[in-house]
């Protein structure tokens, strides 16, 4: 099971810059509303896109999707635990968490 992170925990890492996080919703949900810094990566291209968009696999990364209920951010945590990533967390009260918290959040779509 993926080591969990808190909201103040996960805002602390990165307002220092010490953490990769990953939007597990992508699409339409990223371009929306997503946390700031986050990079997309769904479930289904994580083999593809994981050493490209996180080629440092002893990084610090955090996933997180829209809520408790959403399992993406679950599921993308252990693909990428599986893929050999050891520093994988989950966020696991999601974007919904975030933004009732009043904390900022950035939109539009990741540019390659």
């Amino acid at each position: 099971m993926t080591t969990l992170i808190t909201r103040d925990e996960l805002r602390a890492a990165i307002d220092a810059g010490t953490v990769t996080v990953v939007d597990a919703l992508g699409g339409e949900y990223y371009a929306r509303q997503h946390l700031p810094g986050a990079i997309p990566l769904v479930e289904a291209e994580v083999a593809e896109r994981a050493g490209e968009l996180l080629p440092d696999r002893d990084a610090a990364i955090v996933t997180y999707c829209s809520n408790l209920a959403c399992p993406n951010s679950g599921r993308v945590a252990d693909r990428l635990t599986a893929l050999g990533y050891t520093d994988v967390r989950k966020y696991a009260a999601g974007i919904e968490d975030w933004v009732a918290a009043g904390l900022p959040t950035e939109s539009g779509a990741l540019t390659r």
